[in-house]
This record gives C-alpha cells, structure tokens and sequence, in this order.
C-alpha cells in the first residue's frame, strides 16, 4: 500500500482497511495504551516498589548489625565492666575538696625544687562536671631549658592526675626560657555536689521537652 492510499482511507470506515493497516493501528494504539497507563497509573506504583526495596535493604542492614550486637553482647558488657572499673580507678585518684590544696603545693613545689622561678601562679575558675571538677591553673616560669623539662616531668609523675596544657616556650634573658602553660588539676565531687550536678541535668533536660 502506498502513500496515496493510506490518505484515501476513511476513519469511519476502519473495519475495511486492509489487514495490514488494522494491525499497525491496533499496536500502536496499544503502545499508548500502555505508555499512558504507565504515566499515569504504573509510575507512582514503581517508585512504591523501588522506594519499598530500599527500606527493605536498610532494614536488613540494620538486622545484621543488631544480630551481630546481640551475639557480641557478653563481649560488649565485659567491656563496659573494664571501662567502669578503670573509671573509678581514675576517679580514686582524684583529691577531694581537702587534698585540693596540698596538691597546688605539690605542683608549685615541683618548679621551686627545680629552681624555677614562678612569675605567674594563679588558679582560675573551677568547671564543674557530673563526676569530677576540673581547675585550670594558669602558670608562668622562668628557667633553663633541662630544668623547665624536670618540672613538667615531676609534675606528671605527682600521684595525682595532672595535665599540662597551652604550653608557650619563648627565650628569655640570660640564656633563660620563659614558660607559659595551663596546669590542670581535678578534684572528685563530694556526695552534695553529685546529687546537685545530678539535679541540675534533670532540670535542664525537663525544661528542653517542654
């Protein structure tokens, strides 16, 4: 059939159109059919599916990580056990509100015994956490290079937990060194100060959910 032909047939009468004709209208109707019905129906159903593949690919994920927690669990609870007792080990070591003041004497001794000359020794504002308060020390030397080393060396072998912070090292006058540094030292919490920090978090937490 020719082009001529296809021009000449009559839309009202398709029931006559030769074979051929009918079955190349009738798939590309069909063809439509199905590309609308996709657009408009099947579309939103897909993205269903792809969407309710991925959740279940996440959730498997999320399955193997809890059943290998779960299998671990005794592991993970030995552990936390470890961690606990170390904690309270470390907390043993910090002085009380008592012992504060023999520890800033250990600390200031330390440099004197190296023959350091202290230009700054001054306690700043103690912070305050749910276990432990922490006192920064802010602290200036003067004194040779092997002699500042001594003291930061006694300082941490002091049978309480000391760290040295922020440490400035600059060349003073007559061969000296000048150092500038934060000494922090910590301090268990009495039982009131505990129960307080304990009450303040439950407050703060109380006022965040309304």
């Amino acid at each position: 059939m020719n082009l001529d032909e296809l021009r000449n047939l009559d839309p009202k009468d398709s029931g006559n159109w030769p074979i051929a004709v009918q079955m190349v209208v009738l798939v590309v109707v069909f063809v439509l059919i199905v590309l609308g019905g996709y657009y408009y129906m099947w579309s939103d159903q897909m993205d269903e599916i792809d969407a309710s593949r991925l959740t279940e690919v996440q959730l498997k994920e999320e399955f193997v990580k809890k059943k290998a927690q779960a299998i671990n669990l005794e592991v993970y609870k030995q552990q936390l056990d470890e961690i606990q007792r170390t904690f309270g080990a470390l907390l043993k070591q910090l002085p009380n509100k008592a012992d504060m003041e023999s520890l800033l004497k250990d600390i200031n001794q330390a440099g004197v015994g190296r023959g350091l000359k202290f230009v700054l020794f001054k306690p700043s504002v103690e912070v305050k956490t749910a276990e432990f308060g922490q006192l920064p020390i802010n602290v200036e030397l003067n004194g040779t290079y092997h002699d500042l080393a001594a003291f930061v060396s006694d300082v941490s072998q002091l049978p309480r937990i000391v760290t040295i912070g922020g440490v400035q090292l600059t060349a003073g006058k007559d061969g000296a060194l000048n150092f500038k540094a934060v000494v922090n030292t910590y301090r268990a919490l009495d039982e009131a100060e505990v129960q307080a920090m304990r009450q303040a978090d439950a407050d703060a937490k109380k006022k965040s959910r309304r």
